[in-house]
């Protein structure tokens, strides 16, 4: 063989060795990542008791266009919207979602897109299957298999919940079995959607062990809702009933008890986190109004910054209603609040 032939020979070979691994590199980009999702989901906002009211406006809230500006102006890289779809779908096969309803789901999130947000598209308030799991088991797949076709070409900042606090009746094994069966009515259509699940029980850290994900699906996000101590955060909370008007000038010093407590809590799900390999989300956490400002100002910035020190991403319910940072009113943002969420830059 030629000395230039030769030279070409291993020119070609070098040409196609360095094809195969950009085309690996490339693969490897592409390839959903929930660990990096869940990064990019940094700190973010619920748009509570909107679209997840019985319908728009009935709890006091109806979205704007102004608000995802404002959210991203002020730091925050995401917003979950909870999304009461069972309101708005039909009682009997095929189970319709009415597409009005859906048509406003998606400017809320096409909104938080536009704006440089994430979003997480969360089936909240499906009351109806916390009590009947059987009974309404094949309007929630069927609910699923219209959202996601619906969504399926939305890029992948969007992510999906596929059910907001499980509880009541809905038990950790039948739950678990319903994952098994939601995931590939999901994947179907939306294979490399990030998806969040999280527990029963209200999506409690104490129960993420009883929390079964599909092993082979690696691009899920494990879910939790912080309330703890709920005499302090839902003190005043008229859904609660009577007795949380008893709960009434409870406060949240940051004393040295109050903060562990919290700390064995976030410890617990890290614990589980990594045993399990799932990053984790803190999906809703927050201090209804009636407490102090100070005391909800403390303890808000200190499981902002716990869930931070563990690499969680979180959401703080809610931006403008019982629980909000933002006041509609007055078109304002609360300052104490706001700053214990995001901290002002040091610069």
């Amino acid at each position: 063989m030629s000395l230039r032939k030769y030279r070409a020979k291993w020119i070609a070979v070098g040409i196609l060795l360095c094809l195969g691994l950009a085309g690996l590199c490339l693969a490897k980009e592409r390839s959903p990542d929930a660990f990096a999702r869940n990064k990019q989901l940094g700190r973010g906002v619920n748009l509570g008791n909107a679209l997840d009211a019985p319908f728009e406006g009935a709890w006091g809230v109806r979205l704007e266009a102004d608000y995802f500006r404002l959210i991203k102006a002020a730091g925050f890289n995401s917003v979950r919207i909870p999304v009461r779809f069972s309101a708005h779908t039909a009682k009997k096969e095929p189970y319709t979602i009415d597409p009005t309803f859906l048509k406003r789901a998606d400017w809320a999130v096409k909104n938080a897109l536009s704006r440089g947000l994430f979003a997480i598209l969360d089936m909240h308030h499906y009351e109806e299957i916390h009590v009947d799991p059987a009974g309404h088991k094949q309007r929630y797949l069927a609910m699923w298999e219209q959202i996601a076709e619906h969504f399926k070409d939305h890029p992948a900042e969007l992510m999906f919940e596929l059910l907001n606090e499980p509880c009541k009746d809905l038990k950790a094994e039948i739950w678990n079995d319903i994952i098994k069966e939601v995931l590939p009515v999901v994947r179907k259509s939306n294979p490399d959607r990030t998806i969040l699940i999280g527990p029963v029980h209200w999506n409690n850290i104490d129960y993420l062990s009883k929390l079964s994900i599909p092993a082979e699906d690696r691009n899920i996000i494990a879910t939790c809702h912080y309330y703890s101590p709920f005499h302090f955060t839902h003190q005043g909370a008229s859904w609660i009933g009577e007795e949380s008007k008893k709960w009434l000038g409870t406060t949240w010093t940051a004393s040295p008890e109050q903060k562990q407590a919290v700390i064995r809590d976030f410890d617990k799900a890290l614990t589980w986190a990594e045993v399990n390999k799932r990053p984790i989300h803190i999906g809703e956490f927050g201090a209804y109004s009636k407490a102090d400002s100070q005391s909800r100002a403390r303890w808000t910035a200190f499981i902002a910054r716990q869930a931070e020190k563990r690499k969680f991403s979180w959401a703080y319910w809610e931006f403008c209603a019982g629980f909000g940072v933002y006041d509609p009113i007055d078109k304002s943002w609360r300052k104490g609040l706001l700053e214990s969420l995001i901290p002002p830059s040091k610069e």
